[in-house]
């Protein structure tokens, strides 16, 4: 398995204020769903953080988000494991296939891959 990227997801109310923090401190916005944002290093773009206000398809949402390069042997790994599925896998509409898992800090990975 490979990790691409690892990001913390912030629960927040205020996009245009990120938008403008995270600008002084050279992020560039890379994505924008309405519920949630990302913003991205332009020179490190696998540096991101993203801003959530909820989970539009979950029923919790998520602290941080690893993307990888196999989410279904993932998925089946962590199942193996016995740790707690907080969503099912599944395929977004916005293009990704994911799942959320609860850590042992009781903390919700959102754990993806791109399709």
């Amino acid at each position: 398995m490979t990790i691409r990227r690892v990001m913390p997801v912030i629960r927040s109310e205020a996009p245009q204020d990120n938008r403008d923090f995270y600008g002084l401190l050279g992020f560039e916005e890379v994505m924008d769903l309405g519920w949630i944002t990302t913003f991205a290093s332009p020179s490190t773009p696998a540096a991101q953080v993203s801003f959530m206000t909820r989970d539009r398809t979950a029923p919790v949402d998520p602290d941080m988000s690893v993307e990888v390069d196999d989410v279904d042997a993932v998925y089946e790994a962590v199942r193996g494991s016995g740790a707690e599925i907080v969503h099912p896998l599944r395929d977004e509409e916005w293009g990704v296939r994911r799942f959320f898992v609860r850590d042992p800090n009781g903390r919700v990975v959102n754990v993806l891959s791109h399709r």
